[in-house]
Order: C-alpha cells, then structure tokens, then sequence
C-alpha cells in the first residue's frame, strides 16, 4: 500500500464497485451506484473532522452536545466526472460550499489541459476535498491538486472511485501530503492510459455519452 492512500475495503463499497464495473450496467444505475458510493466515501474521508460542543436544549433537557468546528468543507469537482461523486457527497454534506475545475485530458500526450475554474472565496480557513472518479496518469488529479493549493486552503484531500499504480506513483511524487481515499487500486494502466480493469471512462457512462 503506498504512503497516505486510503483503500475504503467496505463490504457496501466493494459490492457497488463490482456492480459499476460491469459492462451491461445502465447509465441510470451507475449513475446511482456511484451516488451512493460517493456518500460512503464521504464518511470516511470526513472521519477526522474537529468537533466542538454546543449548549442545546432537547425536549427532555439541556446539555452539551457535538458540532463541527470550523468553517463549511469546500467539495472540488473535476469537470466532468467528478460531478457524479460531488451529487453523493452533498447528500450527507448539503452545507458544503462548492468548487469546480474543468480539465480535459490531450489524447495524445496525455497532459491536461485547464478550460475553467471557479472557487469559493476565503479557502484559507478551509478543508478541501478534491473529487474525480479516475485516477489514472495522475496528471489530472496532480494539476486539479496543484491549482488549489494556489488558492493556500487549510488542507487538502484527494477523493476518486478508482486509482491505478503508476497514477498514485506521478501523484505523490509532485503532492506527497495530500492524502487519496480511493475504493480500489486497479492492476495497470494500458497503452493508451486506461485503468486496467477498470469500468471504462467514467464520464461516457455517467452521462449516457460515447
């Protein structure tokens, strides 16, 4: 396992996995499937979040009671894939204010190529979570990571459904602090920078598109 990737191995995650992966699954459902793993994945990538405590009253009694400290989450979007697991994710944080980065990758040297970019303001006193569903060169999540961290958030995390080997390999060697959450580590990329396995381009069968 390399330093600071976290492979999420829950039964719920690795079973939605297999379902998305497969290649008759309709674009209805994998667009529901990477929902529903996007808020698993929300879970644990906000486990460590400070609390603070506040003075409420329930309708039995007063107490002292859990909140989260701080300023809202910032979830970053990588256009425009990373806006299927931006939808899951704001299920369980509907407050988090919201950013997206629009990157396309050039076919033929495999570099990315940024086209848009729109942030939130004050990222200084903010957590953000970057979110794309590949992590395949590493050339887009390194780019996407590289244009925030202009912006000098309080910390930074990289979130994506699947990674392949050399992908973590290129993103840690430019962003070694920023820790990935991912639900896989894949075998390889092929020829022409595909995870291997996989589940094809995660864009096409988001949004219907060839």
């Amino acid at each position: 396992m390399p330093a600071n990737v976290h492979v999420i191995s829950h039964p719920l995650v690795q079973h939605k996995l297999t379902l998305m992966r497969k290649k008759d699954t309709s674009t209805s459902s994998f667009r529901s499937l990477l929902a529903e793993i996007s808020m698993l994945l929300g879970y644990e990538v906000t486990r460590d979040l400070p609390l603070v405590t506040e003075r409420i009253e329930t309708p039995i009694a007063e107490m002292d009671s859990p909140v989260l400290d701080g300023k809202k989450i910032v979830i970053v979007s990588v256009l425009r894939a990373g806006n299927g697991i931006l939808d899951g994710m704001l299920r369980i944080l509907p407050s988090a204010r919201v950013g997206h980065i629009g990157l396309y990758r050039d076919h033929e040297t495999l570099q990315p190529v940024e086209y848009y970019y729109r942030m939130p303001g004050d990222l200084a006193d903010r957590d953000v979570i970057v979110v794309d569903p590949m992590l395949a060169t590493g050339n887009s999540a390194v780019a996407a990571v590289s244009r925030v961290l202009q912006d000098k958030p309080k910390s930074v995390k990289f979130v994506c459904l699947l990674a392949a080997p050399e992908g973590l390999a290129v993103f840690h060697a430019a962003h070694p602090e920023v820790p990935v959450f991912t639900a896989a580590i894949d075998q390889k990329l092929n020829e022409i920078g595909y995870i291997v396995p996989g589940l094809g381009d995660a864009g096409d069968r988001l949004f219907g598109t060839k």
